[in-house]
């Protein structure tokens, strides 16, 4: 049985703005922070900002205008981050997994996010140079994504381009095409 939480997790585009509550942000992080990694490195860091606080708008400034326009409204912005080289026994190790890694702690913290009613929405559009300098990222930590989280708002509002993309229906591969069994098959016989 699939999690309603995984089946309602979606790319929304709409935010009311409605201020989330310091524990709920806490209960976000805490799903992340049980994630699996490789090595148990737990690579992932995160940089957060509520709508009001004055580091929401660095984080703004790094999307691409596209995604401004909607996560503007966001109550959460959310840099994702992980960190790619790490120290074990005094040795400098590149962490081969650590996108990996920190995608599967940014999974949980959507499906956590679904799960308290909240959307979520990941961007790759946006400035990866800028999120470094904006928050002066030492060299061994890459911004992975921004995330935008708050309560979904009224659709209607935004504007028609980004209406017509929160309107159409979410299109999955069917398992055939992406799940094998005992050997590749590009053709998904």
């Amino acid at each position: 049985m699939i999690l309603d939480a995984i089946q309602l997790r979606k790319s929304e585009f709409s935010f009311s703005g409605k201020t989330l509550e310091n524990e709920t942000i806490d209960t976000l992080f805490e799903a992340a922070r049980l994630a699996p990694s490789s090595m148990n490195v737990q690579p992932w860091r995160y940089i957060y900002a509520k709508h009001d606080d004055l580091e929401f708008q660095l984080i703004l400034n790094t999307l691409a205008e596209g995604n401004q326009k909607w996560a503007k409204d966001a109550s959460l912005l959310i840099l994702s981050i992980t960190e790619v080289e790490y120290t074990y026994n005094d040795k400098l190790f590149k962490n081969a997994y650590a996108w990996h890694d920190a995608g599967m702690a940014n999974a949980l913290l959507m499906v956590q996010a679904a799960s308290l009613g909240l959307a979520s929405h990941p961007m790759g559009g946006f400035d990866h140079n800028r999120a470094t300098e904006n928050f002066n990222l030492p060299k061994e930590y890459q911004p992975i994504v921004v995330i935008a989280v708050g309560y979904k708002g009224d659709e209607s509002k935004l504007p028609e381009d980004i209406l017509k993309r929160q309107r159409t229906p979410r299109v999955r591969k069917e398992l055939k095409e992406f799940a094998f069994k005992g050997k590749f098959d590009t053709k998904g016989e």
